[in-house]
């Protein structure tokens, strides 16, 4: 195939649109030159490392309008450990999990085959579709679902589940006087655990309507891999403490209890990645600087508006995600005409400096995926259009 040339007064000012690891901006790039030598390359058990991270967790607090009593919890690992931690050391019995896209399948799978608890509840959608968690069931003790599926670009609303909940010390009563980490547990102590992974810093939220927000800076946050991070209720932290204290074994590294207690002292168990922490702190200021969560979110929005309303009116471009409601504002996913390779669309873009819009690798669909995380300007999405227009007219010639 002829290379495709896009013409240089179409191109976006920055041709990263991945779904993560994403776009940096570079002024955090020159913010962490800045810490060279003074932090990068020094112990993390020392004051520099420290308030590098006590500066993350107070500006994510900040941004997440977090209540009363609420912290930021932080280890390493992604996605995947948390996902081992919380099965470990959040789940007392038995889970439920809404499963509608690769991470929350991955989260109830690791509940599924913990032989330590009872087998969860896990409500099902096609890809492309949205599930959701059910309410008033006794024997659930965490309600687990996505704030966003980044393979598949169906977003959920966050809302608390579980019954007979009236208010945060509520629940946090009866989470200090419950039984074993083995017994069944009444819905009034349920536990709502939310994977935030590619929604925090890009999707507005209520946090009092969550336990546990867990996620992965390399999405809005703009930063790099190598920790987890997580906004964790008051109820949570006795639901940590209670399965610590029951006998079940948990090892060092999926110990929330041992994170609990490290993040409290504004460290991890192991040396964290500085890098990842310093590109994230930067990020945090530009947000709150720009006007926090209803900046980030009203960014987001325009940015994949921009691209539903184009694929709204185009022959060859269609949104996944058939319901309005359920379309996401950070992951975009549009299926391609079957006449059209949308691989070879990611190729010829791809040549042409713009990057990772292929399709999830495990969906195999032929379609792109776009990301609108917040540091991405909507005046770059809205050429990226132009961009795949120019491609397809040229595979179509």
């Amino acid at each position: 195939m002829t290379a495709i040339k896009i013409p240089r007064e179409l191109l976006p000012s920055d041709g990263r649109f991945g779904c993560g690891p994403s776009k940096i901006r570079p002024a955090q790039l020159e913010f962490l030159a800045s810490l060279q030598p003074q932090v990068l390359g020094t112990s993390h058990r020392q004051s520099p490392v420290k308030n590098l991270v006590a500066s993350v967790q107070e500006q994510l607090l900040e941004l997440f309008a977090a209540p009363e009593g609420y912290e930021i919890i932080l280890g390493n690992g992604g996605a995947a450990v948390f996902w081992d931690s919380a099965v470990h050391s959040l789940i007392r019995n038995r889970s439920q999990h809404a499963s509608f896209g690769e991470f929350g399948a991955k989260f109830a799978s690791a509940a599924r085959n913990a032989p330590f608890l009872a087998d969860p509840q896990i409500i099902t959608a096609e890809p492309g579709q949205y599930a959701a968690c059910r309410t008033a069931n006794a024997t659930i003790d965490v309600y687990a679902y996505p704030h966003n599926e980044t393979s598949t670009g169906v977003m959920s609303d966050v809302k608390r589940y579980g019954t007979d909940v009236t208010t945060e010390a509520d629940r946090t009563r009866n989470a200090n006087s419950a039984g074993s980490a083995s017994g069944a547990a009444g819905a009034s102590d349920a536990l709502t655990v939310v994977d935030a992974t590619s929604a925090a810093g890009g999707l507005a939220f209520d946090a009092s309507e969550v336990d546990v927000y867990y996620f992965s800076p390399q999405k809005n946050f703009a930063s790099d891999g190598g920790l987890w991070f997580a906004l964790v209720s008051p109820a949570a932290v006795a639901r940590i403490a209670e399965v610590a204290n029951s006998g079940r074994y948990i090892p060092e590294t999926l110990s929330l209890q041992v994170a609990l207690e490290n993040s409290r002292k504004n460290q991890t168990l192991n040396t964290p990645s500085v890098a990842t922490l310093a590109l994230m702190d930067e990020q945090l200021r530009w947000i709150i600087r720009s006007g926090g969560m209803k900046f980030a979110d009203s960014r987001t929005q325009e940015s994949a508006n921009i691209l539903y309303a184009w694929a709204a009116e185009h022959s060859k471009i269609t949104p996944f995600v058939a319901d309005v409601a359920h379309r996401s504002q950070v992951v975009v996913t549009l299926d391609v005409a079957p006449e059209i390779n949308a691989a070879l669309v990611s190729k010829a873009l791809r040549e042409n400096g713009i990057v990772d819009t292929e399709s999830y690798r495990k969906l195999g669909r032929n379609q792109l995926r776009i990301a609108t995380f917040t540091a991405i300007d909507p005046a770059d999405v809205r050429k990226l259009t132009a961009c795949i227009d120019t491609v397809l007219n040229s595979l179509a010639a």
